[in-house]
């Protein structure tokens, strides 16, 4: 394996470790608000698609690639889930909570692309930066 893809594993291995912990604490932070099922989804999924859009928007095209993948394939990616989301749909019929789950998995759509576009809009002037080059 090339050294530089070597530094990539690393950064997105450390970025997920990161991500997931974040995201433990708020799940754990949300448990003692006593928020309903689910909820803590919609909320981490949704802040992590205006993080990413940041991220994209604000990180200088120069930035190395083992950056950008450790912040947001590692970070960002460990950070949201979308296998929470699916457990979430999958198990609300055994809870009689359907309902409340397409509500929450739409919403988590909608509200994630307009996160993602206001991120973006952070940018000094430019809607999009690669979040991987070809050449590197």
């Amino acid at each position: 394996m090339a050294t530089l893809a070597r530094v990539v594993v690393i950064a997105v291995f450390l970025g997920g470790a990161l991500g997931t912990s974040l995201r433990l604490g708020l799940d754990l932070g949300t448990a003692a608000l006593d928020w309903p099922a689910g909820w803590s989804t919609v909320v981490v999924n949704v802040l992590g698609s205006f993080l990413l859009g940041v991220v994209i928007s604000r990180l200088p095209a120069r930035a190395p690639h083992w950056l950008r993948a450790g912040l947001g394939a590692g970070t960002l990616g460990g950070f949201t889930t979308f296998s929470a989301l699916a457990v979430m749909i999958v198990a609300a019929p055994d809870a009689g909570a359907l309902p409340l789950a397409f509500g929450q998995l739409i919403l988590s759509l909608v509200l994630g692309i307009a996160a993602a576009m206001a991120g973006l809009a952070t940018g000094p002037g430019r809607s999009r930066v690669p979040v991987v080059s070809e050449d590197e």
